[in-house]
């Protein structure tokens, strides 16, 4: 969510902006943080557009990599932040990280801290950035910061690309097989069926239902195109209320197959940024409440924010999560309890983290070795429905009349 402010500094100067936040009491909290004492806080409405438009603005990681480790690298020369950003506002790839880097650059020369400045771009930086690079002006380690940021990032990145490269063969196909039925029904098929409609007699159900499927789409072929999009917008407008997102959330992670892979990646994202939350001084709790908002499921922010309010009244992290199995499993609530014990959470977190994002990647090559023969039998099942229906007929007409 985004908020207007007006705000006044330790120094009594009155200062505004704007700052994203996931409700009004965090963006309270994300003010409190930076030393502004709030005159006004108003939250902006949200362009419904911009819930459906499937073509947002992104950055890739690769350049948000590139971004951190130069940042880091200026500033560990002692090139001050203003100077630092404007050389990286020159040498950035993207046009849209430019426009960005720009912003920072005028809210720094107004006054405020990197970290607020970025909290803006929450869709670029993300919560567990905008912390580090708090907690590291605050400790004044935000080379170090920096740096341990373009790490995960770049861990990130790679489970991301292996998750894209897995999938991209059996997305080619199947977009290739849509656009083979789209031309079939609507150039070849009405040919062949106005021949079994000329033949008469008693034609078998298959037949019968493909030709009135190939007359319907050749005369409203628009339609079902309209009904597509119009379902595809319905949907993320559902998903875009709190309940269309809690179910589709709980759906993601219930699907066959699919499901206990997308269950890891969660559970790889949760390890991982808990880890590097711990090691850029985060508390505990805090650190927390930022992955429940980063591992981006309903089901898991709940349970998530159900363990901060049980580690609240003194309870450990573990004996918190133990508590959904289904959600947890049992060596994540184990490995957590002796990161706790040991006090060495960040470390036991960091391996978890890449003991998962391995698991992703060995069900991931399975799954993609699996879909292949399944897209053939699906392949195989749509051309013997037109053989039985279309090519059966006709032969049998050309035997009857031979």
């Amino acid at each position: 969510m985004k908020f207007t402010y007006k705000a006044k500094d330790q120094e009594g100067k009155i200062r505004s902006g704007v700052v994203m936040a996931a409700d009004q009491t965090r963006a309270e909290q994300l003010l409190a943080d930076n030393n502004l004492t709030i005159l006004s806080l108003d939250e902006e409405q949200e362009n419904i557009f911009a819930k459906i438009n499937p073509f947002g603005k992104n950055i890739p990681n690769k350049d948000m990599v590139l971004f951190s480790r130069q940042l880091a690298t200026l500033i560990s020369a002692r090139v001050p932040i203003l100077q630092a950003l404007r050389i990286l506002q020159e040498q950035v790839a993207s046009k849209y990280l430019s426009e960005i880097v720009g912003g920072l650059i005028a809210a720094v020369e107004n006054g405020e801290s990197l970290s607020l400045a970025m909290s803006r771009y929450e869709n670029v930086f993300g919560s567990v950035y905008t912390s580090l690079v708090r907690s590291g002006e605050a400790s004044g380690s935000l080379d170090k910061a920096l740096t341990y940021l373009a790490e995960q990032l770049e861990k990130d990145y790679e489970l991301k690309s292996k998750v894209k490269s897995a999938m991209t063969y059996p997305t080619f196909v199947l977009v290739a097989l849509l656009i083979v039925g789209i031309l079939m029904f609507k150039f070849v098929l009405p040919k062949l069926t106005d021949v079994l409609k000329e033949q008469g007699g008693q034609l078998p159900a298959v037949s019968v239902g493909l030709i009135a499927f190939t007359g319907f789409f050749d005369k409203y072929w628009w339609v079902l195109i309209m009904g597509i999009i119009a379902l595809i917008i319905g949907a993320k407008l559902f998903v875009s209320t709190t309940l269309g997102r809690y179910e589709w959330d709980k759906l993601k992670i219930q699907l066959p197959l699919v499901g206990p892979i997308v269950k890891k990646i969660y559970l790889a994202r949760f390890a991982r940024n808990l880890s590097t939350l711990v090691v850029g001084g985060i508390p505990i709790i805090k650190a927390l409440q930022i992955v429940a908002e980063v591992v981006n499921n309903r089901i898991y922010r709940d349970i998530l924010y159900d363990t901060v309010s049980r580690v609240t009244a003194g309870q450990t992290i573990s004996e918190g999560i133990s508590r959904y199995p289904e959600y947890f499993p049992v060596i994540v609530s184990q490995m957590v309890r002796v990161g706790e014990q040991t006090a060495q959470l960040d470390d036991i977190m960091a391996k978890l983290a890449i003991f998962y994002e391995k698991e992703v990647d060995t069900q991931i090559s399975t799954l993609t070795t699996l879909l292949e023969p399944l897209i053939m039998v699906v392949l195989g099942v749509g051309v013997g429905l037109l053989v039985a229906g279309v090519l059966l007929p006709i032969y049998n007409m050309a035997s009857t009349a031979g």
